[in-house]
C-alpha cells in the first residue's frame, strides 16, 4: 500500500474514489451472507452487528470493521473485506453504527467520528464472545469515520487497549475534522460529496425529532448546505458538544497518535478529496507504535487495480497481511 500505484486508466483523486465504490468488483463469488445480531446497548438502545462466522470454530482471528460515515455491511469495502478475511478463515464482524443497519435507533442520539465510547463498548463485547467461542486474535480496522472514531479509542485506552483488540488498522480516516470538513465543504466535493451525504443524513435527522420532539431545530437542519452546519444543529449538540468547531476539535485523532500503545496502522491516500494531504500525521507526530502508509495515489476508499473495470481488493489484502503479521498468523495460500 505504501507504493501503491492506481491504474493508467483510473487518473485523479475523484475518480479513484468514485469508481471503485459503483463498479469495481468486490470480491470472487456472492456477495457475503452475514449473519445479523441486535444488541441491548448500554443506554437501551440497539445496534445492529452482522457477521461471517469462521468456516472452522476455536482459535481463529476475528476482524471486526467499523465501517464511514453512512456506510454499513453492504459497503463496496466492507464486502471486499468480508472475502478476504473469509479466503484467511477468519470470523469477520461489522458492527453498525446507530441508525446504519436499516432501522432507525431509538436513543436521542446517532453517531459521531469521535464516538471511542461506543468502540469500546463494542469492541469488549466482541471479545467476550470471541473468547467464549474458543479466542484466537480480535484485530480491527476501520474505514474514513470509524477509522477515526477507532484510532480515538485506541488513544483513550492506551495500554489497556491490548486486552481488548490485538492490532488496529484505520483507512481514509479525516483524522483532521476540521481540515476534512473544510476540504468536503468545497467546490465539486460540496456539489457531489456533501449532497450525497446530506440526502440520507437529513431524513435520519427528522426521523429522530420525529421520535423526540423538540431536540433540535428542524429549519435549521432543513437549512444546512454542508457537513459543517449539520454538525452544528444535530450531531454536535446531541452528543455533547458545544457546537460542530468543538466536535471537530475533541473529536480528532491526529493530535493524540503519540497515545497509541498496540501496532496501528494508519492509511491515507495523499490525493484522497476528503482529506487534505497537508493534514496528514508526520512520523514526529505519532508514537512508535503507529505505522504510516500515504501513498500518492488511492482517492477516498478507493485504491482500485487490475484492468477494466477493476477490483478493490488490494487494500484490504494488505491490510490483512499487515495485521495478521502482528498476530503471528501466516499468509493465505495463493
Amino acid at each position: 500500500m505504501e507504493s501503491y500505484v492506481a491504474p493508467r486508466w483510473l487518473p485523479g483523486g475523484n475518480l479513484q474514489t468514485i469508481w471503485p465504490a459503483l463498479f469495481s468488483r468486490r470480491g470472487a463469488g456472492t456477495p457475503p451472507a452475514y449473519r445479523r445480531e441486535r444488541w441491548q446497548a448500554p443506554d437501551d438502545d440497539f445496534i445492529d452487528v452482522d457477521f461471517v462466522d469462521a468456516p472452522q470454530p476455536g482459535g481463529r482471528t476475528l476482524l471486526v470493521l467499523f465501517h464511514g460515515l453512512e456506510g454499513s455491511s453492504r459497503s463496496h469495502y466492507a464486502e471486499t473485506f468480508a472475502a478476504c478475511a473469509a479466503e484467511r478463515g477468519w470470523a469477520f464482524a461489522v458492527p453498525h453504527f446507530r441508525g446504519c443497519s436499516g432501522e432507525i435507533n431509538l436513543a436521542p442520539r446517532a453517531y459521531h467520528s469521535g464516538d471511542f465510547e461506543e468502540i469500546g463498548w463494542i469492541l469488549a463485547r466482541l471479545r467476550a464472545q470471541h473468547d467464549a467461542a474458543g479466542g484466537g486474535p480480535l484485530v480491527a480496522a476501520g474505514v474514513s469515520l470509524g477509522g477515526n472514531a477507532l484510532l480515538r479509542w485506541a488513544e483513550e485506552a492506551g495500554s489497556e487497549a491490548g486486552r481488548t483488540a490485538d492490532a488496529v488498522a484505520s483507512i481514509s480516516a479525516p483524522l483532521d475534522l476540521a481540515a476534512g470538513g473544510a476540504a468536503i465543504g468545497q467546490g465539486f466535493n460540496r456539489l457531489v460529496y456533501t449532497r450525497m451525504f446530506l440526502s440520507t443524513m437529513k431524513p435520519k435527522a427528522l426521523a429522530k425529532l420525529a421520535q423526540h420532539p423538540g431536540l433540535f431545530d428542524r429549519d435549521r437542519l432543513l437549512a444546512a448546505r454542508d457537513l459543517f452546519e449539520f454538525d452544528n444543529v444535530f450531531t454536535a449538540p446531541l452528543h455533547g458538544f458545544r457546537d460542530a468547531q468543538d466536535y471537530w476539535t475533541r473529536g480528532s485523532a491526529k493530535p493524540h497518535l503519540h497515545a497509541i500503545r498496540i501496532p496501528a496502522l494508519v492509511i491515507n491516500a495523499v490525493n484522497d478529496p476528503f482529506v487534505p494531504g497537508t493534514s496528514l500525521p508526520r512520523r514526529q507526530d505519532v508514537g512508535a507504535s503507529v505505522t504510516l502508509w500515504q501513498p500518492r495515489h488511492g482517492g477516498h476508499v478507493g485504491f482500485a487495480a487490475g484492468r477494466l473495470p477493476g477490483h478493490v481488493r488490494t487494500m484490504p489484502e494488505q491490510v490483512g497481511d499487515w495485521l495478521a503479521a502482528r498476530t503471528g498468523q501466516p499468509r493465505p495460500p495463493t
